[in-house]
C-alpha cells in the first residue's frame, strides 16, 4: 500500500509543479503559469520586444557654458572640479572645448543660430532688370502685331492689284 501511495504522490507533485505551484520544487526562471489553465499549459514570459528610446543629444546654451566655466574657474580645492563635472554630467573635454571657444572669442558662435537657408542679399538692380524685361516683352508683342498688320496689308494689295510702293510707279512712268 505504501508503494502505491508514493507513486501517486510523485505524480501529483509533477502535475502541480507543471501548473506553476511551488510544492517541493523550484520553478524554472521565466515560466509563468497560465491562470485557470489545465496542467499542461505553461507560458514562458519573453523579454519586452520594444527597444528603449535613445536619449536625445544635449544642447548647451552659451549662457550655460559660460556659467559652468565660471564655476570651474572658481574651483580651488582638489576634487571640486570632478564633483562639478559629475553633478552636471559633463566630461573634462567639454570644459577644454568651451575654454578654447571662449579664448578665440567665439561667444557669438556659442549662441544658438537660426537654422535653415541663409537669406540672400537682394541685388539692387533686380527691380530695374525686371522692369526692363517687362517693357521688352511688351515691345516685342507690339512689334509682332505690327508685322502681322503689314503682312495682311501686303496680301490685300496683291489681291486688289494695288501697287504697294508709289515711288516705284512714278519712276517707271
Amino acid at each position: 500500500m505504501e508503494t502505491i501511495k508514493k507513486e501517486q504522490r510523485t505524480n501529483n507533485d509533477q502535475s502541480t509543479s507543471a501548473r506553476g505551484t511551488m510544492e517541493g520544487a523550484r520553478r524554472a526562471t521565466g515560466i509563468v503559469p497560465l491562470a485557470g489553465a489545465s496542467a499542461g499549459h505553461v507560458i514562458s514570459s519573453a523579454p519586452d520586444p520594444e527597444v528603449p528610446e535613445k536619449k536625445p543629444r544635449r544642447k548647451f546654451t552659451a549662457k550655460y557654458k559660460l556659467r559652468i566655466l565660471a564655476e570651474a574657474d572658481a574651483c580651488s580645492q582638489p576634487g571640486q572640479l570632478g564633483a562639478l563635472l559629475r553633478r552636471e554630467g559633463l566630461y573634462s573635454s567639454n570644459l577644454t572645448t568651451w575654454r578654447k571657444q571662449k579664448a578665440q572669442g567665439i561667444l557669438q558662435a556659442m549662441a544658438p543660430k537660426k537654422r535653415g537657408r541663409k537669406l540672400k542679399q537682394k541685388n539692387p538692380l533686380a527691380d530695374r532688370v525686371a522692369q526692363l524685361e517687362k517693357e521688352n516683352r511688351r515691345l516685342q508683342d507690339k512689334l509682332k502685331k505690327a508685322e502681322t498688320i503689314i503682312e495682311v496689308q501686303k496680301k490685300i494689295s496683291e489681291i486688289l492689284g494695288i501697287n504697294q510702293n508709289p515711288e516705284d510707279s512714278e519712276r517707271s512712268s
